[in-house]
């Protein structure tokens, strides 16, 4: 099996235009982070995939500021726990992505819903063995410099749209 980065669109080669970020190319991008959840290894996050998913077909179908403001709201979340990991090399992956949960989207959800998040970041796998599914083989090295790459590109599209979202009224990621 080929390395993830080598299996999805890099965020950090969709493009920016006059008008914005290239829709399609994002939402292929995004597609793309759908997968890195099969990699996780948990049936639990099957209610993220679920949710990102129904947020990409929302924009696909046009039904774009709600979806874009829920989508963008999933990016930032990933894109933070990620950032985490690549800073505290030495902090175990649940409690990368429950730091940017509390960060994230904490205070977008109910009791119900944190207890569950709770309950599926405990079950994400051990940090060495989330890299090696990612890395499929290949150096952590290289992994590592993929990852930076991918998290540059996906901060820099979370931080342009949350902008945009939040100038036009539509919503605070």
């Amino acid at each position: 099996m080929a390395p993830y980065f080598e299996t999805v669109k890099s965020f950090a080669d969709v493009p920016f235009t006059d008008d914005g970020i290239e829709t399609a190319s994002f939402l292929e991008a995004s597609d793309g982070l759908v997968q890195m959840f099969d990699l996780l290894g948990s049936g639990v996050f099957g209610f993220v995939q679920a949710d990102i998913r129904g947020n990409i077909a929302g924009v696909r179908a046009r039904h774009a500021t709600p979806c874009l403001v829920r989508l963008v709201r999933g990016l930032a979340f990933t894109c933070k726990a990620l950032q985490h990991m690549q800073k505290d090399t030495n902090s175990e992956l649940h409690v990368c992505f429950k730091r940017s949960y509390d960060e994230v989207l904490k205070h977008h959800h109910n009791f119900v819903i944190r207890s569950v998040v709770t309950v599926a970041i405990r079950a994400v796998p051990r940090r060495d063995d989330f890299l090696s599914r990612i890395a499929q083989g290949s150096s952590v090295d290289k992994l590592n410099v993929e990852l930076a790459r991918w998290l540059e590109g996906l901060e820099k599209i979370v931080q342009h749209t949350s902008i945009f979202l939040e100038r036009g009224g539509y919503g605070k990621v």
